[in-house]
């Protein structure tokens, strides 16, 4: 009876580490949390400046919309630049590949609506529809998020929900597009990178 319990509790262990070897295998994990707190930073440090470009120039003015794309696009980069070293630190510490197939994969379906929104927003800037361009940003990268949530870590539903509905509530409320844009890009971001260290890093 030993012999038995024995063989199916090893049985178990064996299917456990298969399964992990298969997620690690179909998943990016080496997503920090400390990416989506840096990245949350960054996002208010851009809204500060857009607050304080908005006081100097008319919140209509097409000049002041192509100043929020040009710091929405430094807000990116640095977002990226950043995501890319804690991630690839924490890919060190746990042994697992920096960059495979699975990394790219997921960068495909990152980029393909995030690229499709850039454009879109560009073209809302150039016919004059700028008070569209946040809610675009923010339900495209909601969709974005969305898109590559099978392949990494599956807390990312909850932040691409939360973008997608607050951009959404930029379209009904276009006043307070600054102030949802700093919520969807800055708070949300550091509310989802800290329970991301709190369970998977502490």
């Amino acid at each position: 009876m030993d012999e038995k319990m024995n063989k199916v509790e090893e049985s178990i262990k064996d299917l456990s580490e298969i399964r992990s070897m298969m997620e690690r295998s179909s998943k990016f994990l080496s997503l920090s949390g400390l990416s989506g707190v840096s990245a949350g930073i960054v996002a208010l440090l851009g809204s500060a400046c857009a607050h304080w470009y908005r006081d100097v120039y008319v919140s209509g003015d097409k000049d002041f919309f192509q100043f929020l794309l040009l710091d929405a696009a430094a807000v990116f980069i640095l977002a990226v630049g950043l995501a890319v070293l804690f991630s690839t630190r924490m890919a060190k510490k746990n042994n697992l590949p920096v960059w495979d197939h699975t990394a790219k994969h997921l960068t495909n379906s990152l980029l393909t609506p995030l690229i499709t929104g850039g454009f879109f927003c560009v073209l809302l800037w150039y016919h004059g529809d700028v008070r569209l361009i946040v809610p675009a940003m923010l339900v495209f990268y909601g969709l974005a998020l969305n898109n590559c949530s099978k392949l990494t870590v599956s807390e990312i539903q909850y932040l691409a929900l939360g973008e997608i509905v607050l951009g959404l509530l930029a379209m009904v409320f276009p006043q307070s597009w600054l102030l949802l844009w700093a919520l969807g890009f800055g708070a949300l971001h550091i509310v989802y990178g800290a329970l991301l260290y709190v369970k998977y890093e502490r």
